[in-house]
Protein backbone atom coordinates (compact mmCIF):
# COMPACT_ATOMS: atom_id res chain seq x y z
CA UNK A 1 0.00 0.00 0.00
CA UNK A 2 1.11 3.32 -0.79
CA UNK A 3 2.42 5.94 1.74
CA UNK A 4 0.01 8.33 0.58
CA UNK A 5 -3.03 6.38 0.76
CA UNK A 6 -5.26 6.48 3.98
CA UNK A 7 -5.05 3.64 5.28
CA UNK A 8 -8.28 3.45 8.19
CA UNK A 9 -8.47 6.70 9.18
CA UNK A 10 -12.30 7.24 10.51
CA UNK A 11 -13.69 5.48 7.91
CA UNK A 12 -15.32 1.75 7.49
CA UNK A 13 -14.27 -1.03 6.30
CA UNK A 14 -15.95 -3.70 4.85
CA UNK A 15 -18.14 -4.69 8.27
CA UNK A 16 -19.34 -1.11 8.46
CA UNK A 17 -17.10 -0.79 11.57
CA UNK A 18 -15.24 2.61 11.91
CA UNK A 19 -11.25 2.00 12.04
CA UNK A 20 -8.53 5.03 13.44
CA UNK A 21 -4.89 5.31 11.71
CA UNK A 22 -2.63 2.49 12.92
CA UNK A 23 0.26 4.47 14.23
CA UNK A 24 -2.24 7.29 15.85
CA UNK A 25 -1.56 5.92 19.60
CA UNK A 26 2.51 6.17 18.51
CA UNK A 27 1.93 9.32 17.42
CA UNK A 28 0.34 10.52 20.26
CA UNK A 29 3.52 8.96 22.20
CA UNK A 30 5.93 10.76 19.83
CA UNK A 31 3.98 14.08 20.74
CA UNK A 32 4.40 13.65 24.74
CA UNK A 33 8.37 13.49 23.51
CA UNK A 34 8.39 9.36 24.19
CA UNK A 35 12.07 8.83 22.53
CA UNK A 36 11.36 5.17 22.30
CA UNK A 37 8.31 6.05 20.05
CA UNK A 38 10.16 8.61 18.33
CA UNK A 39 13.01 5.92 17.33
CA UNK A 40 9.87 3.63 16.52
CA UNK A 41 8.15 5.57 14.15
CA UNK A 42 11.78 6.84 12.25
CA UNK A 43 12.33 3.20 12.09
CA UNK A 44 8.65 2.65 10.11
CA UNK A 45 9.74 5.67 7.47
CA UNK A 46 12.99 5.75 7.40
CA UNK A 47 13.54 3.58 4.65
CA UNK A 48 10.81 4.75 2.25
CA UNK A 49 11.66 8.75 2.88
CA UNK A 50 15.14 7.96 2.54
CA UNK A 51 14.64 6.50 -0.93
CA UNK A 52 12.45 9.69 -1.81
CA UNK A 53 15.53 11.29 -1.21
CA UNK A 54 17.71 9.76 -3.34
CA UNK A 55 15.54 9.45 -6.08
CA UNK A 56 14.94 13.38 -5.75
CA UNK A 57 18.67 14.76 -5.06
CA UNK A 58 20.77 11.94 -6.90
CA UNK A 59 22.97 11.30 -4.34
CA UNK A 60 23.53 9.09 -1.64
CA UNK A 61 25.32 11.55 0.90
CA UNK A 62 22.90 14.64 0.56
CA UNK A 63 20.20 12.17 1.44
CA UNK A 64 21.02 11.16 4.28
CA UNK A 65 21.78 14.32 5.68
CA UNK A 66 18.43 15.22 4.40
CA UNK A 67 16.95 12.45 6.48
CA UNK A 68 18.38 13.47 9.31
CA UNK A 69 16.54 16.71 8.32
CA UNK A 70 13.52 15.75 7.72
CA UNK A 71 13.13 13.35 11.11
CA UNK A 72 14.12 16.33 13.02
CA UNK A 73 11.52 19.04 11.46
CA UNK A 74 9.29 16.95 11.58
CA UNK A 75 9.68 15.66 15.58
CA UNK A 76 9.64 19.72 16.23
CA UNK A 77 6.34 20.08 13.98
CA UNK A 78 4.24 17.24 15.07
CA UNK A 79 2.05 19.05 17.67
CA UNK A 80 0.95 20.14 14.10
CA UNK A 81 0.05 16.84 12.91
CA UNK A 82 -4.29 16.70 13.04
CA UNK A 83 -4.60 13.29 12.08
CA UNK A 84 -6.20 14.76 8.69
CA UNK A 85 -3.84 12.02 7.06
CA UNK A 86 -1.73 8.87 8.08
CA UNK A 87 1.49 9.77 9.37
CA UNK A 88 3.24 8.53 6.28
CA UNK A 89 1.50 10.57 4.33
CA UNK A 90 2.31 13.81 6.10
CA UNK A 91 5.60 12.90 6.38
CA UNK A 92 6.35 12.30 3.04
CA UNK A 93 4.53 15.90 1.71
CA UNK A 94 7.45 16.82 4.40
CA UNK A 95 10.19 14.53 2.42
CA UNK A 96 9.20 16.18 -0.88
CA UNK A 97 8.92 19.75 0.25
CA UNK A 98 12.39 19.62 1.72
CA UNK A 99 13.90 17.73 -0.92
CA UNK A 100 12.58 20.66 -3.88
CA UNK A 101 13.66 23.20 -1.22
CA UNK A 102 16.94 22.06 -1.51
CA UNK A 103 17.20 21.76 -4.98
CA UNK A 104 15.45 25.43 -5.42
CA UNK A 105 18.43 26.66 -2.49
CA UNK A 106 20.83 24.82 -4.67
CA UNK A 107 19.73 27.27 -7.64
CA UNK A 108 20.03 23.88 -9.62
CA UNK A 109 18.29 23.98 -12.59
CA UNK A 110 15.58 21.82 -13.33
CA UNK A 111 16.37 20.73 -17.10
CA UNK A 112 13.46 18.64 -18.97
CA UNK A 113 13.89 16.13 -21.27
CA UNK A 114 13.75 17.72 -24.92
CA UNK A 115 13.27 14.89 -27.54
CA UNK A 116 11.13 12.04 -27.56
CA UNK A 117 12.08 9.59 -30.30
CA UNK A 118 10.15 6.97 -31.89
CA UNK A 119 7.93 5.18 -28.84
CA UNK A 120 7.72 1.93 -28.05
CA UNK A 121 4.53 0.24 -28.71
CA UNK A 122 2.62 -1.15 -26.03
CA UNK A 123 3.23 -4.41 -27.25
CA UNK A 124 6.64 -4.04 -26.65
CA UNK A 125 6.08 -2.04 -23.03
CA UNK A 126 4.24 -5.28 -22.14
CA UNK A 127 7.16 -7.55 -22.55
CA UNK A 128 9.71 -5.74 -20.90
CA UNK A 129 10.66 -7.61 -18.01
CA UNK A 130 12.83 -5.38 -15.91
CA UNK A 131 13.76 -4.86 -12.58
CA UNK A 132 12.46 -1.37 -10.45
CA UNK A 133 16.21 -1.04 -9.58
CA UNK A 134 17.45 -1.29 -13.39
CA UNK A 135 14.53 1.44 -13.69
CA UNK A 136 16.07 3.77 -10.77
CA UNK A 137 19.41 3.07 -12.20
CA UNK A 138 18.21 4.79 -15.81
CA UNK A 139 16.06 7.29 -13.89
CA UNK A 140 19.68 8.67 -12.75
CA UNK A 141 20.83 9.91 -15.59
CA UNK A 142 17.63 11.80 -16.81
CA UNK A 143 17.92 15.35 -16.47
CA UNK A 144 17.33 16.99 -12.76
CA UNK A 145 13.58 18.27 -13.88
CA UNK A 146 12.79 15.19 -15.37
CA UNK A 147 13.63 12.41 -12.99
CA UNK A 148 11.88 14.29 -10.35
CA UNK A 149 8.35 14.37 -12.51
CA UNK A 150 8.95 10.67 -13.45
CA UNK A 151 9.99 9.78 -9.71
CA UNK A 152 7.13 11.77 -7.88
CA UNK A 153 4.32 10.45 -10.57
CA UNK A 154 5.68 7.01 -10.55
CA UNK A 155 7.04 6.35 -7.70
CA UNK A 156 5.62 8.71 -4.91
CA UNK A 157 2.04 8.09 -6.32
CA UNK A 158 1.33 12.17 -6.88
CA UNK A 159 -0.72 12.66 -9.86
CA UNK A 160 0.15 15.70 -12.50
CA UNK A 161 -1.74 18.14 -10.95
CA UNK A 162 -0.04 17.79 -7.60
CA UNK A 163 3.29 17.59 -9.18
CA UNK A 164 2.47 20.77 -11.27
CA UNK A 165 1.71 22.20 -8.01
CA UNK A 166 4.73 21.20 -6.38
CA UNK A 167 7.07 22.09 -8.92
CA UNK A 168 5.11 25.32 -9.88
CA UNK A 169 4.56 23.91 -13.50
CA UNK A 170 1.64 23.28 -15.29
CA UNK A 171 -0.39 20.00 -15.36
CA UNK A 172 0.32 19.95 -19.08
CA UNK A 173 4.09 20.10 -18.71
CA UNK A 174 3.80 17.68 -15.94
CA UNK A 175 2.62 15.08 -17.75
CA UNK A 176 4.86 16.08 -20.74
CA UNK A 177 7.70 15.71 -19.17
CA UNK A 178 6.42 12.09 -17.47
CA UNK A 179 6.00 10.28 -20.86
CA UNK A 180 9.33 11.71 -22.55
CA UNK A 181 11.43 10.59 -19.30
CA UNK A 182 9.34 7.36 -19.56
CA UNK A 183 10.45 7.22 -23.24
CA UNK A 184 14.29 8.01 -22.37
CA UNK A 185 14.15 5.60 -19.15
CA UNK A 186 13.16 3.00 -21.54
CA UNK A 187 15.66 3.83 -24.56
CA UNK A 188 18.47 4.12 -21.38
CA UNK A 189 17.72 0.53 -20.57
CA UNK A 190 17.27 -1.03 -23.88
CA UNK A 191 20.83 0.86 -25.10
CA UNK A 192 22.02 -1.31 -21.67
CA UNK A 193 20.99 -4.18 -23.40
CA UNK A 194 18.25 -5.22 -21.04
CA UNK A 195 16.44 -8.00 -23.49
CA UNK A 196 12.03 -8.25 -23.23
CA UNK A 197 10.55 -11.14 -22.46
Amino acid sequence: MSLCSKPGINRQDSTGIVQEDIHKKLVERCIRGERNAQFELYKLYSKAMFNICCRMLNNRTDAEDMLQEIFSDAFVRLQSFRFDSTIGAWLKRITVNKCINEINRRKTKLEYVEEVPEIINAEEEEKMGISVDKVKNAMEVLPNGSRIVFSLYLLEGYDHEEIGQILNISESTSKTQYMRAKQKVKEILISQGYETR
